[in-house]
């Protein structure tokens, strides 16, 4: 089995996520143990900051779901996220079809993750100017605008599980702690 083995792939990932599955015998949380939004959305901050790049999904022409990976600028007080690409990319097509998104942090190692849904806008070229992160540097100029496209993804749902912040997600259901944003 090589390294770069699929079937080897998505048993690291699936032992992964199962290491963030509640414990079955875990009682589901009453609505007083229920966290409160702050924390819920600075938890979401910290996951997202450490995972770093996140798993874009966008729907193609046939409703089939696509992911790629891609590398965003950590989200604003609104929750709002930033993220370049290639605006010949097939993304940019799904996007200005179904402006419909899902951005998916995974932080390995807290375990951790953290889901935003909301709706991919692109963003013009005075706003480019503004929020471009360094780190895109080397497959994007800031002094050349046009040769990328940036999308704001205005987030409506944040969704989180990360036990060792006191957020397993109910261990029956594994429903994710959830905030509405929009």
């Amino acid at each position: 089995m090589s390294v770069l083995d699929p079937a080897r792939g998505l048993g690291v990932a699936f032992s992964c996520l199962l290491a963030l599955r509640p414990a079955a015998s875990a009682q589901t949380p009453s609505a007083s143990d229920t966290p409160d939004r702050a924390h819920v959305l600075g938890i979401a901050r910290d996951v997202i900051k450490s995972a770093r790049y996140a798993t874009l999904a966008t729907l193609d022409d046939r409703q089939q779901p696509q992911a790629r990976i891609v590398d965003p600028l950590d989200p604003d007080e609104a929750m709002t996220v930033y993220f370049a690409t290639n605006p010949l990319s097939r993304k940019v097509a799904e996007i200005r079809r179904d402006p419909r998104v899902t951005l998916l942090y995974f932080d390995s190692a807290r375990p951790a993750y953290v889901t935003l849904i909301g709706r991919a806008r692109a963003v013009d070229a005075a706003s480019k100017r503004v929020h471009f992160k360094q780190e895109w540097s080397g497959f994007f100029s800031p002094e050349k605008p046009d040769t990328y496209s940036l999308y704001r993804v205005e987030v409506s749902r944040i969704e989180v599980v990360s036990p060792k912040d006191g957020l397993p997600g109910n261990p029956a259901t594994w429903r994710p702690e959830i905030v509405e944003i929009r």
